[in-house]
């Protein structure tokens, strides 16, 4: 369900079924050569597969062309390749989709992001000093409401994410009330608005205020205002469904605290533990679309945009907004996205001084002032400079928004060296991701 980027669980999910990048740049398309210029991204993607993620798939897009590859396994019984082409479970780049349906509600007047969540859930946010009359909409959406996160809940990791509770309850149906009621079960993190803190709950009773506005389901609202009028047919908001679309790969993982033992299939789950905050299904051409749409206005007007992106203090080197996360990397470029990963992130796990472990990313990375023409290729061979630890070429800035996806492994108390959104080796560095 994304980035539990306060993580409170020390839990790490550890194997991951695959490393995805994909950028693009938005624009007319044309066929890219198929070979030469991405030695590097191949480098690393294959350094990923040595380090022990089983497979990994990359594709950029820009104006001039469209790169893909893929390496290593997609199933370890079969030893089917990865492909490109995979659809995955998305985790918390669903939260993405939720914000933007709550303000393109907004934008219609059917609510204010100042409404109190007690103005559409009435009695659901309560007990233990949670109070929903003093929580808006908008605190739900930038995680400022100090709700207690669930998926940190101890009972519900060992039910749903260690070995034994999972093989017993992988295919459960969870209410989304049943969610928000174990987060009640807890003191709030903090008064609301006075702090920061990921909190899957958020994202469920988000889910919850736009299914009473509208009368619908929140996957019914995403399917009919985002995925069909972009044409996303990789996109899915399964509900109980537990398998995944083909084509994909399968899902690997320890089912434990430790990166030893025995590695485990765990491709399918019902992903109602999840609902609003994470169980959404894509592919990286998909991410791509919806999010270069998002960046172009194409989804919301200019105020709700411009709310969407505007942002709080998070953690250190990143803000967040309106389910989206700004980060400035440390080559001076501003990027702007989410990170997904179901598996992992429904553990709400970190590293051993309790940093959070995120898994996929999608980052947009907004540019302007650009020429036309001119080096040709020039943002594929900026990721290949990265991913190889040498320093991005001299280029020109494209005018279109430049798209980046990165799932990126993340083991307790290490971590492999590819970041989303990420163009300097230093960024690249900095972040520790795990992939579902």
């Amino acid at each position: 369900m994304g980035e539990d980027m306060t993580a409170r669980a020390r839990t790490t999910l550890m194997a991951a079924t695959a490393v995805a990048l994909s950028i693009a740049v938005a624009g007319p398309a044309v066929a890219a050569p198929a070979t030469g210029g991405h030695d590097a991204t191949r480098r690393a993607m294959e350094a990923a597969v040595t380090a022990g993620v089983p497979g990994v798939t990359a594709s950029a897009r820009d104006a001039h062309g469209t790169w893909s590859g893929a390496v290593g396994t997609g199933d370890l019984r079969t030893g089917e390749p990865r492909s490109e082409r995979d659809r995955y479970r998305v985790g918390s780049i669903t939260k993405t989709f939720v914000a933007t349906v709550l303000l393109q509600l907004e934008a219609e007047g059917r609510l204010s992001l100042d409404d109190t969540v007690d103005e559409w859930l009435p009695g659901v946010v309560e007990g233990n000093g949670h109070d929903g009359g003093r929580i808006t909409v908008r605190q739900l959406l930038n995680h400022t409401s100090g709700v207690y996160n669930y998926t940190a809940d101890e009972e519900f990791v060992r039910a749903y994410f260690l070995e034994d509770g999972f093989f017993e309850h992988r295919y459960d149906t969870v209410t989304p009330r049943e969610l928000v009621a174990v987060a009640m079960t807890h003191e709030p993190d903090f008064a609301p608005g006075t702090g920061w803190r990921y909190s899957n709950t958020n994202y469920v009773l988000a889910g919850m205020v736009i299914e009473e506005v509208t009368g619908r389901p929140y996957g019914d609202e995403v399917r009919r205002r985002v995925i069909e009028p972009l044409k996303l047919r990789a996109t899915s908001v399964p509900g109980t469904r537990t398998t995944l679309p083909r084509p994909s790969s399968r899902a690997y993982s320890k089912l434990a605290g430790a990166a030893t033992g025995p590695t485990y299939d765990v491709t399918r789950l019902n992903p109602s533990i999840a609902g609003a905050a994470g169980e959404m299904i894509s592919s990286s051409a998909d991410l791509n679309r919806f999010y270069t749409a998002l960046f172009r206005g194409r989804l919301l007007p200019a105020e709700q945009l411009a709310e969407m992106t505007t942002t709080v203090p998070a953690e250190p080197g990143a803000e967040y907004g309106l389910g989206l996360i700004k980060r400035r990397l440390d080559c001076g470029v501003t990027v702007w996205g989410h990170a997904g990963g179901i598996s992992r992130l429904l553990v709400g796990g970190g590293d051993d001084e309790g940093r959070p472990a995120r898994p996929r990313l999608q980052f947009q990375r907004r540019l302007g002032g650009g020429q036309r023409g001119g080096d040709r290729g020039g943002v594929l061979r900026e990721v290949d400079a990265a991913a190889s630890g040498g320093a991005p070429p001299a280029r020109r800035r494209p005018s279109s928004p430049l798209l980046v996806v990165l799932p990126v492994r993340h083991y307790r108390g290490s971590t492999t060296t590819y970041a989303a959104g990420s163009l300097s080796p230093a960024a690249i560095n900095a972040v520790r991701t795990t992939a579902a």
